[in-house]
């Protein structure tokens, strides 16, 4: 009998760890202007979550010498899924073996992706049990609305630096199951950015090419907001609350996505999206590939990409 197909086999990005150097600054922003809710600590690390994720964090906030990102953590669709994948990673010579799993999940496997990120997948895992205050009225949604500060309604999606963003799309599709919606072809053929799915939802996990040629850097994590007008409003609010504002409000040609990029305190770029991205129902989807020349044009609406855009990454380039 053949071995299953990996598609689908990861069901959805789960939670990452993000680096920071200020740590204090770093939580006030996520909990006063993202509007994150805190869900517990442990060591140096602070666990929250979106209103709408379901499990028990969406972002581990961890005090660190650097900014930058720490460990990618993936659900599995199912335990025996999970062993799959550790096998197929483990064939590849990516992988680092089982661990306990963090607070909310259970046994994970450890892992590399070819640029050196660190990532997990995991099965079991703790479905979040709002308090009394935090108890919403509608009993399919997973905590109520904070209504503080942006009000990022989940975790969407990781943009990673790379030294070659093909060959880590390729291990995300060939390994973990993933697909290539999007990507940028350069004159020279260098394929220099790859959006990658594992549902409908039209990218999870992003590469994009680093200039600097370092390895292992973060470029953003991005979170959805419930409506467009809601970044708007963010970037109204990050203007009084003294956020950096990278930018945008502006939408992208790539995946069509409504956007805000911002810096928090500890230099890491959040973008703040909506929509979250396009759904993808066909299964025989091809690539949407851009050529240098559409690039140049800029984004959607004409605004150029700006070359902070290209240079900035976190931890800061090593010279």
């Amino acid at each position: 009998m053949p071995a299953p197909s990996p598609r689908h086999e990861i069901a959805h990005l789960g939670h990452v760890e993000l680096r920071t150097p200020e740590p204090e600054k770093s939580l006030d922003f996520f909990v006063n202007v993202l509007g994150l809710t805190e869900n517990g600590s442990q060591g140096d690390s602070v666990y929250l979550r979106t209103w709408d994720d379901y499990e028990h964090h969406s972002v581990k906030l961890t005090a660190a010498k650097t900014s930058g990102v720490g460990r990618t953590a993936m659900r599995a669709s199912s335990e025996a899924a999970l062993k799959r994948r550790a096998a197929a990673i483990e064939e590849r010579g990516l992988g680092i073996g089982w661990v306990d799993g963090d607070t909310g999940i259970g046994p994970t496997y450890l892992f590399r992706d070819p640029d050196g990120h660190e990532m997990e997948i995991y099965w079991e895992t703790e479905r979040y049990a709002p308090p009394d205050h935090l108890r919403p009225s509608l009993k399919n949604q997973a905590q109520a609305y904070p209504a503080r500060g942006v009000c990022v309604r989940r975790l969407d999606h990781v943009n990673y630096l790379a030294q070659d963003a093909a060959s880590n799309g390729g291990f995300v599709c060939d390994a973990l199951g993933g697909r290539v919606t999007e990507q940028i072809q350069l004159d020279t053929g260098v394929i220099s950015g790859q959006w990658t799915n594992f549902a409908q939802k039209s990218y999870d996990l992003v590469y994009t090419n680093d200039w600097t040629r370092n390895s292992g850097r973060l470029h953003h994590i991005a979170f959805a907001t419930d409506t467009r007008e809601d970044i708007l409003r963010a970037a109204d609010i990050a203007l009084d609350k003294g956020v950096f504002i990278e930018t945008g409000p502006h939408k992208h040609a790539i995946q069509q996505t409504f956007f805000l990029y911002v810096y928090e305190p500890g230099g890491n770029r959040i973008e703040l999206c909506n929509p979250t991205a396009r759904l993808i129902f066909a299964p025989d989807w091809e690539p949407v590939t851009w050529t240098e020349a559409e690039r140049a044009r800029g984004q959607a609406w004409g605004l150029k990409t700006i070359e902070s855009f290209h240079t900035h990454g976190t931890p800061p380039a090593r010279s």
